[in-house]
């Protein structure tokens, strides 16, 4: 009986075994055969990330191609509507206060529940929805207050795409420039065929225009993968410690300084050519000037620009910034001034691609939606602010070479700022 027992007890651990190793033999020959996840993940990397690159680069030429329609043609929807210019003006204005805390806010949103697609959803369907608020409303009480919310909505999606191809990119070991230079693109395509656009149909048409880039680009993001910063949990208190960090409070102090000398030239550039004899037809051709000499800039700094520091790279952006300003100042020549606008390439250009590669480094990437938020706060809201309160008045008193002169000024105050932390920062070490 025993001897029954033993050998049942063998044979069944010899099927054990048997079956075993035909499982192993199995497991074997299918990883063989079949490219592993790992693999798989690598092939796509090698690739450049093909499909999930090319939506994210067709969002940022939609995206763009509303700052074009909202900041070059919504004033002449207004006009259309009847509104004076000091409507207008106020409207306009309207932006830069609302994104101060619209900006912060998703910004923070985007960081504490670690998504920037789904925030991005939330802000394009209530851009949406305000577009076709808009469309119906002709009252200007009505239209501020619709206008107000369609700014809630619009401005943090900038930065939040600045985020999302800033991390798509490193997850490839690209750089997000390839990404961007899109957005550059769609804004000058956009200043050419809206004008003929609008001018064919009438600008009564702008703001269904509008709604349907909306439209588009929420279809857009359902197409990409969502991102999030960091599997970190957002500590509010580890970001004030961040942004009372000495370096952070440099950078910012003396990006607004640029900022404010750059927005000064931006609000009143289209004015100082109206008053050297320009006509809305050349206006619009510098538009497209400045915004097609960024590409090439940006293309070179995604290729060369790894091989510069932050800080003197954005010293040297700001002393072209002042040599800009010092042309504009002494020019008289309409045709002149928009050759010099060509110079946006070497001071809005290198300033952005130099900023937007600083930050990712000073801030932590649990907070870096909230980093690139603060940096459009900074660089659109606040200087947008202090450049339309106070560089109307300085316009209108002292005229545009005195106004430009002071811009100059500014652009240059920013350098010493940005080389002397530089300078600072190697001594101690």
């Amino acid at each position: 009986m025993a001897f029954i027992t033993s050998g049942r007890l063998g044979a069944s651990l010899f099927l054990r075994a048997a079956r075993s190793e035909s499982l192993v033999i199995r497991k074997e020959h299918q990883a063989l055969s079949q490219p592993s996840l790992q693999q798989h993940t690598d092939a796509r990397i090698k690739s450049g990330g093909a499909p999930e690159t090319y939506w994210l680069s067709a969002f940022m030429f939609s995206i763009f191609m509303s700052t074009s329609l909202v900041t070059n043609f919504f004033p002449l929807y207004y006009d259309r509507l009847g509104f004076s210019s000091v409507q207008i003006g106020f409207l306009y204005s309207l932006g830069p206060l609302v994104s101060i805390f619209s900006n912060l806010l998703w910004g923070l949103a985007s960081d504490r529940y670690r998504t920037i697609k789904k925030v991005l959803i939330l802000l394009l369907a209530g851009q949406l929805l305000m577009g076709v608020l808009l469309s119906q409303s002709t009252a200007f009480a009505v239209v501020c207050i619709v206008i107000m919310l369609f700014y809630f909505f619009f401005y943090p999606i900038y930065p939040l795409s600045d985020n999302f191809a800033i991390l798509t990119m490193q997850r490839y070991g690209k750089s997000f420039i390839g990404i961007r230079v899109w957005g550059s693109i769609g804004f000058a395509c956009a200043s050419v065929i809206f004008g003929f656009l609008f001018q064919q149909f009438g600008s009564h048409t702008t703001i269904w225009v509008s709604i349907a880039l909306s439209a588009i680009s929420l279809s857009i993001v359902f197409t990409v993968q969502d991102k999030s910063g960091s599997a970190k949990k957002v500590e509010f208190s580890g970001l004030l410690n961040v942004l009372r960090q000495r370096e952070v409070i440099w950078f910012f102090a003396f990006i607004l300084c640029l900022a404010i000398a750059h927005r000064m030239n931006e609000a009143f550039f289209s004015l100082s050519l109206r008053h050297l004899g320009a006509n809305e037809s050349v206006i619009g051709w510098s538009l497209m000037v400045s915004s097609l000499s960024e590409i090439p800039i940006f293309l070179l700094l995604n290729k060369y620009g790894q091989k510069f520091k932050e800080l003197p790279l954005l010293a040297f952006a700001a002393v072209m910034y002042g040599l800009r300003f010092l042309l504009m100042s002494l020019t008289q020549d309409p045709y002149r001034a928009i050759a010099i606008q060509s110079m946006h390439s070497v001071t809005f250009g290198v300033a952005y691609f130099t900023s937007v590669r600083y930050i990712t480094q000073i801030i932590p990437i649990e907070y870096r939606s909230t980093g690139l938020a603060l940096y459009t706060v900074m660089w659109s809201s606040v200087s947008g602010l202090i450049s339309g309160m106070f560089g109307g008045a300085l316009y209108g008193a002292v005229g545009k070479d005195t106004f430009y002169s002071t811009a100059m000024v500014l652009a240059f105050l920013a350098a010493a700022g940005f080389m002397g932390r530089h300078l600072f920062a190697r001594e101690k070490i």
